[in-house]
């Protein structure tokens, strides 16, 4: 009986050794198979890498080193030959920093979708008064404004918004420190992706004028009105068209000076 007894007790023992084991093996199998914080998880390893963006001083440096011969508009005041960027630099600081890809096809500049904005600032003289600008801009992807036209009004800076605050606010910001969707210039309008809109805008000595198509969407008196730009529009002065978030078109960019009656000046 008590041999019996031994032998049980030491086969009950061996077992529990070896269940032991097992799952000291079992467990340390999990733990290599769990990811560890040192590796990437497969997501990150199948996605593009990410460009970086240069820091804010970095990013000054590289724009103030570029050359930026002025170029004079065309002689039918058009500042877009169609084929080039000649006149143009592309924005790569700031709030551009993480541009989307600008580059010219089928006789259009092209802004790609970036981080925050894309956009193209003009390099010549630029007047403050008495001039109209017009183009065509289409808004390609995005849901946000596809024409922001940084422009002079006198001695301030000022831009025009269209298709802003998630895709139909029509706007100048700033006004009175007012944004594009909360002055007296506010306006709501509908933008179709792919289609081509016909922007002009009037400064005079009284007023800023704004068309889209046929449609004046924009009148205002100056008298009695601060004009002002966010900080992400500096670096587009005197004169330039950036977008949000969104991919645009542009063409047929003119430059038209006026007499003081407001008529067509001749060259």
């Amino acid at each position: 009986m008590g041999s019996r007894c031994g032998l049980w007790l030491a086969l009950s023992l061996a077992s529990a050794v070896l269940v032991g084991c097992a799952a000291s093996e079992k467990g340390s199998s999990r733990a290599d198979d769990r990811p560890r914080s040192d590796a990437p998880p497969a997501a990150d390893v199948a996605e593009p890498p990410v460009t970086v963006a240069a820091s804010p001083d970095s990013a000054d440096k590289e724009v103030d080193t570029q050359p930026r011969t002025v170029v004079p508009p065309g002689p039918d005041g058009s500042l877009f030959d169609g084929e080039t960027l000649t006149g143009w630099r592309v924005l790569r600081d700031k709030a551009y920093a993480d541009a989307g890809r600008v580059y010219v096809q089928n006789r259009t500049i092209m802004l790609e979708t970036g981080r925050m904005q894309t956009g193209i600032a003009w390099n010549g003289d630029f007047p403050r008064d008495h001039y109209e600008v017009s183009l065509e801009a289409m808004r390609v992807a995005g849901y946000d404004f596809f024409c922001g036209m940084t422009f002079t009004v006198g001695d301030e800076p000022c831009t025009l918004i269209i298709g802003g605050w998630g895709g139909s606010v029509v706007g100048l910001s700033n006004v009175d420190y007012m944004h594009a969707a909360e002055n007296v210039t506010t306006t709501g309008r509908s933008f179709e992706l792919g289609r081509w809109y016909r922007i002009r805008l009037r400064v005079t000595p009284e007023r800023i004028s704004a068309w889209i198509d046929n449609d004046l969407v924009i009148d205002l008196l100056r008298a009695g009105h601060k004009f002002s730009v966010w900080w992400e529009q500096e670096s587009v002065r005197p004169f330039g068209i950036g977008t949000w978030d969104t991919a645009a078109a542009l063409r047929d960019i003119r430059l038209t000076d006026l007499t003081p009656n407001g008529t067509p000046a001749s060259k």
